[in-house]
């Protein structure tokens, strides 16, 4: 029987003497409320793109900050978004370069770029984990990595103390899938255990990643970045497998927000390896730190399965507010549009003011929406083939190209903010920031 990550934490931490032992996965905390604030709060932002997974059976890795120019170009591309008029980064730190073995760190290149991000003033949401580990760790299927990676999660929140905002570990549905049932990336298995292994590797990952992190900053918000999916089955009879498929969409959040799934997903959860020890740990309650559900979307998320099983780009049938507003009432978790791109840069600047239309419908309806983001700044490499293999395809969604020369969604999104840039995070919520002291009243007898 392969080992538990619950036997590598004891081992590690010692029994009753690391957050989740006594108590689960989370520790019992309610993760509820919104970050204090002030007009101008809403999150306008755009990311880096960072993602590092391994190909062609662990022989090729795959850096996008190295592809798209982000190591010679570190310090144009933050003025570029300071520029913008953007405060706020989701920057990925290259995590597999960085972290060298157990306790040991390069800082250097973190250490520059965390330094110019502070001097310009630009706020990070710092991206922990984006799709790959180190070599030495091997793949998401070792049981070992929420240990390893809950130590370099509490190092670089000791390191950056005046970092507040984390992702720890970017779209752990889309990495588990990708990486070990459809055998793109890294470990490139296809089956539900390796599945179900990876999901649970990496949930409870991110939950040690988190309670390391607040150790330094209580009041640390972790936007758990997560990709919007659905598909839509054009049969009369369903497909019992598609329709699970739509299920197990929700199931990083599941585990990492407590929630109960249906019977169906516990069913088979627990046919394909997590054990009612491993079960419990995760359901007893959520990380600490404020927790904002982040939902990424394109338009390849939402797919189509015809009656003779072709399968189409439903692109915006359903759309992010849509699809969204589905997780928001499963976990009731102020949103956060985490990522958004189209790749013909002519039809950029539409897809951006249609998702803002989702933001703004989002919004009328009562839900708290922390900010939006393009993603990427700088036009990315090889996504037209999910990175799975290395052509060198330039795909033209960024707000600028790989000169750094602006594409045509630069000076739209300007226009946004021209327009929405003083907006805060709830509708009139400057109504409930207490400025300052109220004046003392002299009454006189």
């Amino acid at each position: 029987m392969a080992k538990s990550f619950l036997t590598e934490i004891k081992e590690h931490f010692g029994s009753g003497n690391y957050e989740g032992d006594e108590h689960g996965g989370a520790n019992g905390a309610s993760g509820q409320g919104l970050p204090t604030g002030s007009p101008g709060n809403f999150m306008f932002a755009t990311g880096i793109e960072c993602s590092y997974p391994t190909i062609e059976h662990g022989k090729v890795r795959r850096d996008l900050l190295e592809e798209c120019g982000h190591y010679e170009h570190w310090k144009k591309d933050l003025q570029l978004v300071q520029d913008m008029g953007l405060k706020v980064l989701r920057y990925g730190l290259p995590y597999y370069s960085m972290h060298k073995g157990p306790g040991e760190y390069d800082w250097e290149f973190a250490d520059k770029v965390m330094a110019e991000i502070q001097r310009l003033e630009i706020t990070p949401i710092l991206d922990l984990m984006h799709f790959g580990v180190p070599d030495w760790l091997g793949n998401f299927q070792n049981p070992e990595l929420p240990v390893h990676f809950a130590e370099y999660c509490g190092a670089v929140a000791q390191r950056y103390p005046w970092v507040r905002y984390y992702t720890p570990i970017n779209e752990i549905y889309v990495t588990a899938k990708l990486s070990a049932k459809d055998g793109i990336w890294n470990e490139q298995l296809r089956s539900d255990e390796a599945f179900v292994t990876a999901i649970k590797h990496m949930v409870a990952a991110s939950i040690m990643g988190n309670q390391q992190i607040a150790k330094h900053r209580p009041d640390c918000v972790i936007v758990q970045s997560e990709s919007a999916e659905y598909t839509h089955e054009l049969r009369t009879e369903r497909t019992p497998h598609i329709q699970l498929e739509n299920k197990l969409r929700f199931l990083a959040l599941d585990l990492l927000y407590a929630h109960h799934p249906d019977g169906e997903v516990v069913s088979y959860l627990r046919k394909n390896g997590l054990t009612q020890e491993e079960y419990d740990w995760f359901m007893v309650g959520e990380p600490p730190g404020y927790q904002i559900m982040g939902n990424d979307y394109y338009g390849r998320n939402e797919r189509m399965i015809l009656p003779d099983g072709e399968v189409l780009v439903a692109s915006d049938v359903m759309g992010w507010f849509n699809i969204t507003h589905d997780y928001y009432l499963r976990y009731r978790k102020p949103v956060m549009h985490t990522e958004t791109n189209i790749f013909d840069p002519n039809e950029a600047p539409i897809w951006l003011w249609k998702q803002w239309v989702n933001i703004l419908q989002m919004r009328k309806i009562g839900v708290p929406v922390l900010g939006f983001t393009w993603y990427s700044l700088i036009d990315q490499v090889d996504w037209n083939r999910g990175l799975e293999v290395k052509e060198g395809t330039v795909n033209a969604c960024g707000l600028f190209d790989m000169d750094r020369n602006p594409r045509p969604v630069a000076a739209a999104y300007k226009r946004l903010l021209q327009e929405y840039g003083q907006i805060a995070i709830i509708p009139h919520g400057e109504l409930f920031e207490q400025t300052s002291r109220p004046a003392t009243l002299k009454v006189e007898i």
